[in-house]
């Protein structure tokens, strides 16, 4: 780039240095010491460049775009802000990386302490919801024993092996989705013990093609057992998002959970909230079924970040048992509008975490 004036007096310097006044509001650092500024173009009083985030689901977007077109906007001779977004996900440093899956930039365990909270249904419209904002995205049902994920996509195509024998993962609404479902009948349960388990994950993170993915979900079974420790074990980036409802029981069991992926050394990117909220339909009344705020209440409690409340909306169960998840189904639904503010949330919890590790240690 250069700094020399254009015909309408502004220049390349003058842009950058009013950007460098412009914060990016969840790393807390300025977009040019980011170099999130990228091909900037000047013609006469013209200004066109590109702001690269950390995640195509920044929930902040709109405020940068904001603050950065008045910025600009703002500088002597400029009469019109151009401001074009690119993605860019950031992986997780400080490790020796995923040996299994070298291609996936960020894992993702969804889990709960206990059954029946959703942890599926959240896990799945999660996964679609980043997809849809332009992220490369994966889903591993890790539930060995209780594999729902294929039917609650309508993945029905079983996976091929491909020119290097790997496994070639059936894709989905944009999702490269793997399942123990894929190989066995509806009628046949799977009878393992904890050994079986360990092989059965191992082989769906060596022996899948997972290709270049910017974040890979993991769908965890209930509680604090064996696909918990495996993949804590086998993938050392992994984060943790536990799923909750408001009642007492299930936030106990998540706190459990919690006090499982801390002992694991598997940082924790928050709590979710699920079946929240019913509003009903006919007089629009809010009921909470479940309790109120226990959600919020106890991430506070444990210095987690609460990443949003799904309402109990009889549509998702719909979508889940047709193959057509809220997020496809009827994507302006409020309820598809949580879950897409929810994967928001937990992409942002994902580059600060990320941010925070890449920032050189100074030894003074």
């Amino acid at each position: 780039m250069t700094s020399q004036p254009t015909q309408g007096g502004v220049t390349e310097a003058a842009v950058l240095a009013t950007l460098s006044q412009v914060q990016e509001p969840e790393l807390h650092k300025d977009l040019v010491t980011l170099k999130m500024v990228r091909d900037l173009q000047i013609s006469g009083g013209e200004v066109r460049f590109t702001i690269m985030l950390t995640t195509p689901a920044c929930p902040l977007r709109g405020r940068i775009e904001q603050e950065a077109r008045a910025a600009v906007a703002a500088l002597p001779g400029v009469t019109k802000v151009t401001i074009d977004f690119a993605a860019d996900v950031s992986r997780r440093l400080g490790s020796t990386g995923e040996p299994l899956i070298p291609g996936v930039r960020n894992v993702v365990a969804i889990a709960s302490g206990k059954g029946g909270v959703g942890k599926s249904t959240v896990a799945v419209n999660l996964a679609v919801a980043l997809a849809q904002a332009g992220a490369r995205v994966g889903i591993l049902d890790a539930d060995i024993h209780g594999p729902n994920v294929p039917l609650m996509l309508g993945a029905t195509r079983q996976p091929i092996k491909g020119p290097n024998e790997k496994l070639l993962p059936p894709v989905r609404y944009g999702l490269r989705v793997m399942s123990i479902a894929f190989f066995m009948t509806p009628d046949t349960p799977a009878i393992w013990r904890g050994p079986m388990v360990h092989s059965a994950i191992q082989q769906f993170l060596r022996d899948v093609e997972w290709g270049e993915l910017d974040y890979l979900i993991i769908d965890l079974p209930p509680g604090t057992g064996d696909a918990a420790l495996t993949v804590a074990q086998l993938l050392p980036s992994a984060r943790a998002v536990i799923v909750t409802t408001p009642q007492d029981v299930a936030l106990l069991d998540a706190g459990r959970a919690l006090a499982m992926f801390r002992r694991l050394n598997v940082p924790v990117l928050g709590l979710i909230e699920n079946m929240s909220y019913f509003h009903c339909p006919h007089c629009g009344q809010r009921t909470d079924i479940f309790g109120h705020g226990g959600g919020a209440a106890a991430a506070e409690e444990q210095g987690l970040k609460f990443l949003g409340a799904i309402a109990l909306d009889p549509a998702v169960r719909v979508g889940s048992d047709s193959g057509r998840p809220i997020t496809i189904a009827d994507p302006e639904s409020p309820t598809a509008a949580s879950f897409r503010e929810v994967a928001s949330q937990v992409a942002a919890a994902i580059s600060v975490a990320n941010a925070i590790e890449e920032a050189p240690v100074i030894i003074s």
